[in-house]
């Protein structure tokens, strides 16, 4: 994982890999058909995500690994996951209710607080979904070539097999969520993950761009992705339309700052908008390398975190911001304020706790 980089992308490298080794042969063994392993050194390995579930943090990472703490991060202990592939986020609606997504398609759910999973879906079962989904579409609307490209587009995916990563995942409540990924991939469900429907065909995103993170913000629902892409939902068309930002990067997510709306990602690359995404304009973070993470804090404050494991602090609405400078930072994919200047980061080095020097 490039910490001074695009540590959201790692999974392109991964993918290639994974396409460019053979699919069968001596000694294989599909990751969607074998359960993680369990480790001692699961909490010391590459995570990717982290969230709060109630008092619990639970963080998720490489091989299907999941970590459940009850003591803000001073222990952790494994939990079973029916799948190694590697997982990239994860999130709670409350204590029990949660989700983690990852590469091969995989969606799991929990409704114990993280120490038990089942899988709701895997690449193989979105593959079917989303061809059958736009051969509906086609049939719909015959004389759509829109719709003909999509489903040529859905085709190439199955044929390619279940290597499709998603990248994030968000639900409202315990029955509505969406999970996204890479290319274009995006999935709700309304019934708690039990079914997923496709909405492949409900982006504007005609270049198929990454989509690295779902999130609500002042009463809207945003999603940030690849070249600089930024969408919204139209609640009246239930589509997402892109919005015009100033810049051709990725971005790697969406935080709330009061009333404004922040997009964040490459480069340190930070954008504002205080009209719900009609115009935005810059704002400097003071970090240098890619904006992996964002958290609210005390006081309606925001903070974002970048791969190097700096952290910079918004009390203002994202128009400005001031160093957090912690004790022992260390590279980082994700981080968990816990109280009293203290946080939870994850990243290369697993799961570390680390409060600010000011302490």
């Amino acid at each position: 994982m490039n910490t001074s980089e695009t540590l959201r992308t790692a999974f392109a490298v991964a993918l290639a890999l994974s396409l460019a080794a053979p699919a069968a042969g001596a000694g294989f063994a599909d990751v969607l058909d074998t359960p993680a392993q369990m480790s001692p050194l699961a909490a010391r390995s590459l995570l990717q995500g982290v969230a709060r579930a109630g008092s619990r943090l639970v963080a998720v990472g490489q091989r299907g690994h999941i970590v459940v703490s009850k003591d803000n991060g001073a222990t952790w202990k494994q939990s079973p996951a029916p799948v190694s592939s590697d997982l990239t986020a994860v999130f709670f609606v409350d204590d029990r209710q949660g989700w983690a997504v990852g590469h091969d398609g995989v969606i799991l759910h929990t409704a114990d607080g993280g120490d038990t999973w089942q899988r709701q879906l895997d690449g193989r079962k979105a593959n079917d979904l989303l061809v059958a989904a736009m051969e509906r579409k086609v049939a719909a609307e015959p004389a759509s070539t829109a719709a003909k490209a999509l489903l040529t587009e859905a085709q190439r995916y199955k044929d390619q097999g279940a290597d499709k990563p998603f990248l994030d995942v968000w639900f409202s409540d315990a029955k509505n969520g969406y999970a996204v990924g890479a290319y274009n991939l995006i999935f709700r469900t309304e019934d708690g993950g039990t079914t997923w429907e496709p909405w492949f065909d409900r982006t504007d995103n005609p270049k198929f761009f990454n989509l690295y993170a779902i999130r609500p913000l002042a009463g809207d629902l945003y999603i940030a992705g690849e070249a600089g892409l930024v969408l919204k939902l139209d609640a009246a068309s239930q589509r997402f339309v892109a919005l015009t930002v100033p810049y051709n990067g990725s971005f790697f997510g969406v935080a709330g700052a009061g009333s404004a709306v922040l997009v964040y990602g490459l480069r340190g690359n930070v954008y504002r908008s205080d009209d719900a995404g009609k115009t935005w304009v810059k704002a400097d973070a003071g970090l240098p390398a890619a904006i992996v993470g964002a958290a609210p804090a005390e006081g309606g404050a925001v903070l974002l975190a970048d791969g190097g494991g700096r952290i910079a602090a918004s009390t203002d609405g994202g128009r400005t911001f001031n160093k957090v400078v912690l004790k022992n930072p260390a590279p980082l994919t994700g981080f968990a304020p816990i109280g009293n200047d203290r946080f939870v980061l994850v990243g290369p080095r697993g799961a570390t706790v680390s409060e600010t020097a000011a302490r």
